[in-house]
This record gives C-alpha cells, sequence and structure tokens, in this order.
C-alpha cells in the first residue's frame, strides 16, 4: 500500500480543530482520555514534538504515523515504527513515548471494555496483554485488509453520524480476530508440542479464559483448576504462561482489577464493596495490588476519575 492516508494531512488539521480536547496526564501516571462528545472512540491527528512522560489509561492506543517515525517505550523494550505500520499498546499499560521530532500520527484510543461480554472475547483478551507491532513483514496475509479497517475507522470518525460508533467497533472486532488468527497461526505458543495437541491445548486455555472472566469472584485454586483440565500444577502453570504471558496468578488479579477499576467509578460502592465485589479476599490485599499495579491507591484513583467527571 503506496498511500497511508487519501485525504491531505491539512485537511485533517482543520477537521483536528472541531474534536477539540487533546489528553492530559494526570499525576502518579494515570491519564485520562478526553473522549469526544461522551463516546468511548478516540482519533486525533498528532502533529506535537513534545514527550509523554510514562503513563497508562484506560483505553487501548493504537499509534499509526503517516509521515515520520514515533517510538514507544513499554517494559523496557523501545518499539519503532514506521509510516505504514501501527502499535496497539494495551490498555492499562504504562509506557513513554519520546519526543518524535517532526512528522504526522494518528493516535486512535479505544476503550474495549464494552467488548468484554462478547463470547469468545477472552481469547482476544490476552492477545490484548503485550503490544503488538503491525508491519507488512510481520502480517504479510492480512496487511492489506487490516489497514484499510483502520483506515475504515479513520475516516468514519471524522465523518461522525448516528451509527459513526457502531461502524468503528464492528471494524475494529474484524481487525481483532484477524490478528488473533494470524497471531495463533504464526506464532509457536506451545513449542515441543505436536500440532493436534496444540489445537487441543489453545482450546483449553481459551475456554479457562471465559471460566475466569466469569467467576473471578470466586476462589481460584491454581490446583484445582489444574487439575480440572487436566494438567499437573507445574505442567499447567508453564503452559498457562505460554499462552497468556502472566502467570496464572497474576492473571486472575488482572481480571479483578479491571472490574475494579468499573466499581470505583460508582460512588454509591465503598472501597470495601468493591474489592469484595472485585474478587479479593481481603482489603488489604485489594489496596496492596491496586497500588502495586496503578501507581496509587484505589481512593485517590477514585478521587481523580470523579475530579475528571466535574
Amino acid at each position: 500500500m503506496e498511500n497511508h492516508h487519501d485525504m491531505p494531512i491539512s485537511d485533517f488539521n482543520s477537521i483536528n480543530a472541531d474534536f477539540p480536547g487533546y489528553r492530559s496526564i494526570q499525576e502518579r501516571h494515570q491519564e485520562v482520555v478526553d473522549f469526544y462528545q461522551d463516546s468511548t472512540i478516540r482519533v486525533w491527528l498528532n502533529n506535537m514534538d513534545v514527550p509523554f512522560d510514562a503513563h497508562w489509561h484506560n483505553a487501548l492506543e493504537l499509534i499509526m504515523p503517516v509521515e515520520g517515525t514515533y517510538d514507544a517505550i513499554i517494559r523496557g523494550v523501545t518499539y519503532h515504527i514506521l509510516p505504514g505500520e501501527f502499535l496497539i499498546i494495551p490498555p492499562r499499560e504504562l509506557h513513554t513515548l519520546p519526543a518524535p521530532g517532526e512528522g504526522h500520527r494518528f493516535v486512535f484510543l479505544i476503550d474495549v471494555a464494552p467488548l468484554a461480554s462478547i463470547r469468545g472475547f477472552s481469547g482476544i483478551q490476552s492477545m490484548l496483554m503485550q503490544p503488538i507491532h503491525f508491519s507488512k513483514d510481520r502480517f504479510p496475509a492480512i496487511y492489506n485488509e487490516i489497514y484499510h479497517y483502520l483506515l475504515q475507522i479513520r475516516n468514519t470518525y471524522y465523518n461522525m453520524n448516528e451509527y459513526a460508533e457502531l461502524i468503528i467497533y464492528s471494524l475494529f472486532i474484524n481487525i481483532l480476530v484477524k490478528l488473533s488468527v494470524a497471531k495463533n497461526n504464526m506464532t509457536d505458543i506451545f513449542p515441543n508440542v505436536r500440532l493436534y495437541k496444540q489445537r487441543e491445548y489453545k482450546q483449553k486455555f481459551t475456554s479457562l479464559l471465559e471460566y475466569i472472566n466469569s467467576h473471578y469472584t470466586e476462589e481460584l485454586d491454581l490446583e484445582k483448576v489444574a487439575t480440572d483440565i487436566g494438567f499437573s500444577k507445574f505442567h499447567f502453570s508453564r503452559l498457562f504462561k505460554q499462552y497468556t504471558g502472566y502467570t496464572f496468578c497474576d492473571y486472575v488479579n488482572y481480571c479483578r482489577l479491571r472490574v475494579a477499576e468499573e466499581l470505583l467509578a460508582k460512588p454509591d460502592c465503598s472501597i470495601t464493596e468493591v474489592a469484595l465485589q472485585s474478587g479479593f479476599p481481603s482489603i488489604s490485599t485489594f489496596n496492596r495490588l491496586f497500588k502495586q499495579h496503578k501507581g496509587c491507591s484505589p481512593s485517590e484513583y477514585r478521587a481523580k476519575n470523579n475530579s475528571q467527571n466535574e
């Protein structure tokens, strides 16, 4: 694909003026996305030459350079993104964006929480726990199709109508499904395991993730879960880490923290109630893990979000 955009940059600059409200980084690394007109999607043409210090936000971020390159630093790894490529940064992932010097890039911010209740999304969610650097070299079979979907999302957003959000989510789901299938086909998730067994393991762990997402409030014992799906504790732990990139305990806590963030937005729900409804065994465990992962206490997180909403 030779042209990375089908509208002059100057045209998008003028449209950007009609979609005001750039994001601002809050204290303790958290950033609250300024969505347009109460939607859950934000697309903007970024031509700023300033850095964004280490921060995270609840929305998934997708960066697509159209002129000049762009870098993102995640977990100590620098991703160098070229025009015609894009980088997906998972929700709640701490990342740093150094000053690019010059150029233009489109930034997509999408709240994927509305997709969580869709059957089968658990498998995609595990894929979104790691950054994805999309390029023609890495994904040759689906490159043109995925890039076309992305351009459609961008154009639909800037031509906002009553069905725009539905159209954008449908296109984005297509992108995620195709990426997930492609990554599963190209990645040796379970090395030294025969092909027919790999299929069986993928089905088992996809079903398990859906189970965890529905039963996070219950006591999920690693050894019992391993036995239930037919593995020893140690074999299960190794396979689970290969499939998700997380330990079993870390993944369960990830699911519980995601729910806790949503509950903290409800002012009539106390911190103790949030902890218990999210599945944490005690308020002290909840406070410790929340601060460890988010850099602030649950009450500080609630106060900042309430302040932003006001």
